[in-house]
């Protein structure tokens, strides 16, 4: 038996299990009905921003793979391509290890397209690399206009350091941007070749990327309760941090981490609201995209099945 193959799954259950554990620690005195309470007040229009949110969001991950595949020069139907992306992203976001799941998902729907290993290959990084490249920029963004960010998860302050690294964030973007204008050489790992993205492409990692998050962000940062809302960019530096963390946990759906880390960094509100918000979180961007991406999985699988019999 390789123990490789269990290894990740067995630290994202432990971390599940750790996770949850401090979460009842630290929400213990809090009752179900209070967080049913802290659902029910959040008002209509935080609902409808916060679905919206999650639109955005999603529509700009299908933006990851359009952008792999025009690097790719390959044209595959905008519509099929959008599913895809969805779907990968619905799926793995739920059962963790985004990279792998991400691209087993990929393999099977793109090479019906004509694909091959190797570029699927390309793509799931070029994907992989976008979502790195855009939470290093917005980080960076973060850190230099919200400094006292990282004092929230510290508990002292560290303005001077967390403005340097947000600076030191920004300049290695920077760097890769002007790479790009370069032409620098491909990255070669034995027959595996990944060429550096055009600049306009590279244009447009630092337009997608980000919109995703922000959009992520802003479904919570909307039904959060206006007492103590320390405001949208604290929300979304505090929302990197968590996200960031529960993918690093390779946790399911990052679950218990990402709720540990996010009360950690907005303890100053009312820990009632703030559950309320994640749980709306996970509906909208977790639950209702996994229940749609399985339907389309489905459907394409019969459509797949079908084609082989006739």
């Amino acid at each position: 038996m390789n123990w490789r193959r269990y290894f990740w799954p067995v630290v994202g259950i432990a971390a599940v299990a750790f996770s949850l554990w401090l979460l009842i620690h630290e929400l213990r005195g809090i009752s179900l009905d209070d967080v049913w309470a802290g659902i029910a007040a959040i008002p209509p229009r935080g609902w409808v921003l916060a679905a919206l949110s999650s639109v955005v969001a999603y529509a700009s991950l299908a933006g990851y793979d359009h952008i792999a595949l025009l690097h790719l020069g390959k044209k595959v139907s905008w519509l099929f391509v959008t599913l895809c992306s969805f779907t990968t992203y619905a799926v793995s976001h739920n059962i963790g290890g985004s990279v792998f799941s991400g691209a087993v998902i990929r393999y099977r729907a793109y090479a019906t397209r004509g694909l091959t290993g190797q570029e699927i290959g390309v793509l799931v990084a070029i994907c992989w690399f976008t979502f790195i490249l855009s939470s290093v920029f917005l980080g960076g963004l973060v850190l230099l206009l919200e400094p006292q960010i990282v004092d929230r998860f510290t508990g002292a302050p560290h303005h001077g350091a967390a403005f340097a690294a947000g600076f030191a964030m920004l300049i290695l973007v920077g760097a890769y941007a002007f790479g790009s204008w370069l032409r620098l050489r491909p990255l070669k790992i034995g027959s595996f070749q990944l060429h550096y993205p055009a600049l306009p492409i590279v244009a447009r990692q630092l337009l997608v990327g980000p919109v995703e998050l922000l959009g992520a962000a802003a479904i919570i940062y909307f039904v959060l309760p206006e007492a103590g809302n320390p405001g949208y960019f604290v929300v979304l530096g505090v929302f990197m941090v968590s996200f960031s963390i529960g993918l690093l946990s390779h946790a399911p759906g990052a679950l218990g981490v990402f709720e540990v880390v996010f009360l950690t960094g907005l303890s100053d509100m009312d820990p009632v609201g703030v559950l309320a918000a994640l749980l709306v979180f996970r509906l909208f961007y977790l639950i209702i995209p996994l229940l749609i991406g399985l339907g389309v999985v489905l459907y394409f699988e019969h459509s797949q099945y079908s084609r082989g019999e006739s």
